[in-house]
């Protein structure tokens, strides 16, 4: 069985300023830790278009910044519908992500949709939205993404093992 090696990955929630811009950035610390930092197109959006053009909430700059992530340079966008053939893998961060993404997305590409811990760790579980709670609510949803992302990193290194002779920094 032969599976397509995913080069890059979109991380989606509400309005792209809060989980998605965390998700983003995270990850992309915990690839560029293996190695393998410019081999994976990254990048975030959100369902809704509120806060295009945004840099992510300051709580989410904030928490970010307190474990050496920058994502202040990051600015929100709404999903778009080239994104669904741009990206291998499109991560919702809630259920209600995933409903809208695939409610959006033409029928060949919903199979690249999927929630984001359920695809990381295999918890069918949502990342909550932050929004309306304060810092420590940040906090704890940074620890999530963290976790989330060592897990998609490990899957996704695993996909992409040189187990049919084939280099494996196609990722």
């Amino acid at each position: 069985m032969s599976i397509k090696p995913i080069n890059s990955v979109l991380f989606v929630c509400l309005g792209n300023i809060c989980r998605s811009p965390l998700a983003e950035g995270v990850f992309r610390i915990v690839w560029a830790e293996r190695g393998r930092g410019r081999d994976m197109l990254l990048d975030s959006a959100g369902t809704g278009g509120w806060h295009a053009g945004q840099e992510p909430d300051r709580r989410s700059i904030a928490v970010a910044a307190r474990h050496g992530d920058d994502i202040s340079g990051q600015r929100a966008r709404k999903v778009l519908l080239e994104d669904f053939s741009r990206f291998d893998l499109i991560l919702g961060m809630d259920r209600a992500n995933v409903r809208d993404l695939k409610a959006l997305a033409p029928q060949a590409a919903r199979d690249r949709i999927h929630l984001y811990l359920d695809f990381a760790t295999g918890k069918a579980a949502d990342v909550p939205d932050p929004y309306y709670d304060d810092a420590e609510a940040f906090a704890s949803v940074y620890r999530m993404i963290r976790e989330a992302s060592e897990a998609l990193a490990k899957r996704l290194e695993a996909s992409v093992s040189p187990t049919s002779g084939q280099a494996s920094s196609t990722i």
